[in-house]
């Protein structure tokens, strides 16, 4: 008797799935939910106290719910002399916007040199520009101060404007960037066909590194928008400061009324929440494709 040999089974083939089709379950959703009211509470919070009388910070247990004074509040605010609240919103506006236009376009145009061009020293000059990273802005504030008071900005706009016309940071990021977005040939191409450099630079590069600049100029703004001790430093004893430095006056004193502290803070937060809302989808798509080609 004769016997028949059995083909062998086959295992099954695990196929992995790739992350996006992974369904999140129920604690992850319950993480994500948690987290973010971690982080929004004390904005929340803010807005609590901006709305409510001087009472709300004595109670016990604390304010949760908005109270009917937030436009009286806003209202002292803007109203106080020795404040200029209303002018520091605009000078920021101004310092931020200026400031993030002339880093978008210099680091850009830095970066596309760093990773495209080849010139003497190129190498050398990126390791020099990414070890400035390492020494903290404020060991530059003596020598800053004296460079701006030798030109003549101190107490002026310029003198907060200048030294955030080029960061370190954005160059270094937009070099990354456009090595990894860029291909060496389409740059070459375009030079065969009689483009100059300028022309690769407006036309090739800067079309592909849109989701990029979206992120810089972002940080960028959010950055220069909460800058403290430098614009602080070059005008004391103006009367027109910016919208951080302002809110700190409001804190000065020896009887501090906090609801006017927090309103004021409320309302020079509120900016940076409409771009983050404007550009938020931008930030996540620069990051993902950032870190995909990479």
């Amino acid at each position: 008797m004769t016997t028949v040999a059995r083909p062998a089974r086959r295992k099954p083939r695990l196929v992995a799935r790739a992350p996006q089709e992974t369904p999140a379950g129920l604690w992850t959703y319950l993480f994500l939910a948690l987290t973010m009211l971690f982080a929004a509470f004390p904005l929340y919070w803010m807005f609590v106290i901006a709305t409510s009388d001087d009472q709300a910070l004595a109670k016990l247990p604390p304010a949760i719910v908005p109270g009917d004074r937030f436009l009286t509040n806003v209202d002292e605010v803007f109203s106080l002399q020795d404040v200029y609240f209303a002018a520091s919103l605009v000078n920021s506006v101004i310092v931020a916007t200026v400031v993030t236009a002339s880093v978008l376009f210099f680091c850009s145009l830095a970066g596309f040199a760093f990773a495209k061009l080849r010139f003497k020293g190129s190498n050398a000059l990126m390791v020099f520009v990414v070890l400035t990273l390492t020494v903290p802005n404020q060991l530059g504030i003596v020598a800053l101060y004296i460079v701006m008071g030798k030109l003549g900005w101190n107490g002026t706009l310029l003198a907060v404007i200048a030294p955030g016309l080029v960061t370190a940071f954005g160059v270094f990021y937009m070099r990354q960037f456009i090595v990894n977005t860029v291909p060496d040939e389409l740059v070459e191409s375009a030079r065969m066909d009689g483009a100059t450099t300028m022309r690769v630079y407006a036309s090739i590069v800067l079309p592909a590194i849109r989701p990029a600049l979206a992120v810089l100029g972002l940080l960028t703004f959010v950055a220069t928008w909460n800058d403290f001790q430098w614009p602080l430093i070059t005008l004391s004893g103006t009367d027109y400061p910016t919208s951080m430095v302002a809110v700190s006056d409001l804190a000065s004193g020896n009887y501090v009324i906090y609801r006017r502290v927090l309103a004021g803070a409320f309302i020079a937060t509120v900016p940076l929440l409409v771009m983050l809302f404007i550009g938020g989808r931008q930030i996540v798509r620069g990051i993902m494709e950032g870190a995909v080609k990479s």
